[in-house]
């Protein structure tokens, strides 16, 4: 669990750099690196935490 801990504070870090790269430079490409990665970081989280429930859900019998 620490380990999504850390990926989601560096996807923090990483989205937020590359709107403040977009920002100082009016390069397009770091919006898009930015939105990219944003993308992928919510399509993994949702990924994460249906499998979570999903754990929780299931009953394996004894």
């Amino acid at each position: 669990m620490w380990f999504l801990r850390l990926l989601g504070m560096l996807t923090l870090l990483l989205v937020g750099g590359g709107v403040g790269a977009y920002l100082l430079t009016r390069n397009s490409k770091y919006l898009y690196f930015s939105w990219r990665l944003f993308r992928y970081a919510v399509l993994m989280a949702l990924l994460v935490f249906g499998l979570l429930i999903l754990e929780r859900v299931m009953v394996i019998p004894v």
